[in-house]
């Protein structure tokens, strides 16, 4: 059950939006953003000059001369001699066979395009390889990392030590330079790196009291990232739902372009028949407001005046036209809902699929066999209004951000430092609001997805169920992220790695087939591959920090609702109950 059935909020919203997109395809006309007009108002290349792209117009604005009419207009260029067009004559000769027989014009110009998609698999291959280590060795992958922070934090605080003493022993302090925009002097005074120390040591105690106080919870989230890492081996499916969702996002902004688009180009051409000569006794009857069309215009009906149908102006003055920016901004706010919709969409839909193995009493036996499936045709049957209001939430606090963006922008130029230390907060809170709003909206589709309820009713459970598990919440949150850093870190940067040594030609390949060109940039493709790769990895990280979230809730509400009794027993796994030394009592762990 959800907050508003599948025919209200959602299903309104897209009448809406149809509705507006047949008015844009109506009235719009995307030929206006395409092909150029001419004075007259018609679009260039159709009417009575068609297929004539050599036609020469006089300038009616200047006498023509009594001699040599093109050659004075065009200061000297005149039409070509005979003996020039029979020249010419040889250009619209096929010269391709010829070229290509002498082997003097290569068949394709390169085969790099092929060469940043190899990149690519092989930023697919680090990633699974990357998730399979974390079902493989995940614990020991997170201790290293743990140790590798204390030591480079460990080592912060040595060299900004050996800095400061070094520049005390010279005596140089901040007011030898005093304040300066100059962001690099203050590398050379002694208080930075003081500074600089005191804060690596306070991030470094905070760390140490961490692993001391809070190893359990450490274990705890190791225990999940390696049940993650179990689940998306029993539902491999998961891993290309992201597709699913790049493939949704591509249509709403195609949707919102086109439709954009249409409604930009909505003021259609008006004509009006213009008497050439205003003073003709003939002509007394045209007032100049008669509307006519350029294609259907007969001149010889107004005979013996002699008028023309000529461009009056964009019509600007229809109740559709009146309303344009408004409709803009209708259209810009459906963009932003749909694409926190299909996002949303995403998450519901693997918290469902990640739920139903978690509850699964014996693994991988009553795991569903269609998992993300049944999950997809659930979300969309029971909760898309509960998405929908969620979503819109998200959008809502996104619009105030970029209203107040815009403020920021037009108060550059004021010399009002007030406001502008108002905005900069405004901006400031508004930035927290959206990273917990979607914090929120994250848990609360987890809870959805488990339980069907409405959103408010599961957003208010998951955050009272993560405020009960704070400590466990702040740590497990701190591991995924720095897990999932390392990882995207390993992909991208190996990626890049590999592509720069590629580009650049200082790996030795000997099949000729697999060299890469000579290139004069070679930073583009290298880019290319990069963004690519951060995307891929990206993509399966999103899908596996879902799993660890909607594990982790469930393994909360497990620990609530479940006592390890016949009639309540426990759905975590042996290693879980193992650290948290807990049994079900009929003596069977999973």
């Amino acid at each position: 059950m959800s907050l508003f059935s599948s025919e209200e909020s959602p299903f309104i919203t897209s009448i809406i939006l149809c509705f507006l997109s047949i008015l844009a395809w109506l009235y719009g006309d995307p030929r206006q953003a395409i092909y150029p007009r001419n004075s007259t108002g018609a679009y260039c290349g159709i009417g009575e000059n068609r297929g004539k792209p050599f036609v020469f117009y006089l300038n009616i604005m200047k006498c023509v001369t009594s001699f040599n009419v093109i050659s004075a207009a065009m200061s000297g260029l005149q039409c070509p001699t005979p003996q020039v067009r029979r020249i010419w004559g040889w250009l619209d000769e096929c010269i391709f066979q010829q070229t290509l027989g002498d082997h003097l014009c290569a068949l394709t110009l390169s085969y790099l395009v092929f060469l940043p998609s190899r990149g690519l698999l092989i930023a697919l291959v680090l990633s699974l390889v990357f998730l399979l280590l974390l079902r493989c060795i995940g614990g020991v992958l997170v201790w290293i990392l743990i140790v590798g922070v204390l030591v480079a934090a460990a080592y912060g605080i040595y060299h900004c030590y050996m800095e400061y003493r070094e520049l005390d022993q010279k005596g140089a302090t901040i007011k030898n330079i005093g304040f300066t925009t100059d962001v690099g002097a203050y590398r050379s005074v002694k208080e930075t790196w003081l500074a600089a120390m005191i804060i690596l040591c306070v991030v470094e105690g905070i760390m140490l009291l961490t692993l001391l106080f809070l190893r359990k919870q450490i274990l705890i989230a190791i225990a999940l990232i390696k049940e993650a890492s179990r689940a998306i081996g029993y539902m491999m499916s998961s891993l290309f739902y992201p597709l699913l969702t790049f493939v949704l996002l591509v249509i709403c902004v195609a949707y919102w372009g086109i439709t954009a688009l249409y409604l930009a180009t909505s003021g259609a051409p008006l004509y009006r028949i213009a008497p050439k000569n205003d003073s003709s006794p003939d002509c007394i009857g045209i007032s100049g407001n008669e509307s006519c069309s350029p294609m259907t215009f007969n001149a010889s009906t107004y005979w013996p005046c002699l008028v023309d149908c000529i461009f009056f102006k964009y019509n600007d003055q229809g109740l559709f036209q009146r309303n344009l920016f408004n409709l803009q901004i209708y259209n810009f706010v459906g963009l932003l809902w749909c694409i926190n919709f299909v996002i949303a969409l995403g998450q519901c839909v693997l918290a469902g699929a990640f739920a139903s193995y978690y509850w699964a009493f014996k693994k991988p036996q009553d795991i569903p066999a269609c998992a993300v499936c049944n999950a997809f045709v659930r979300t969309l049957r029971y909760h898309i209004g509960s998405i929908a209001f969620g979503s819109l939430i998200l959008t809502i606090v996104q619009l105030i951000r970029i209203v107040l963006e815009y403020m920021d922008h037009k108060l550059k130029g004021s010399g009002n430092k007030v406001a502008k230390c108002l905005l900069c907060c405004m901006k400031c809170c508004f930035w927290c609001l959206e990273k917990f709003v979607k914090f929120l909206n994250r848990n609360a589709y987890i809870m959805i997805a488990i339980y069907g309820k409405n959103f408010c009713v599961s957003a208010k459970n998951a955050f009272m169920l993560l405020m009960r598990n704070a400590a466990r919440v702040v740590v497990l949150d701190k591991v995924t992220d720095l897990l999932l850093f390392f990882g995207k870190l390993l992909v991208v940067g190996g990626v890049g790695i590999l592509s720069f040594f590629f580009f650049t030609g200082r790996i030795p390949i000997d099949k000729p087939e697999f060299k890469s060109p000579v290139l004069n940039y070679y930073w583009l493709p290298i880019l290319t591959v990069v963004v690519g790769a951060y995307f891929i990895a990206q993509g399966f990280f999103s899908v596996y920090n879902m799993c660890v979230d909607t594990l982790f809730l469930c393994f909360l509400e497990d620990l609530e609702r479940n006592d390890g009794s016949q009639s309540k027993p426990y759905y975590m796994s042996k290693s879980l109950m193992n650290i948290l030394n807990k049994k079900n009592k009929n003596g069977k762990a999973k």
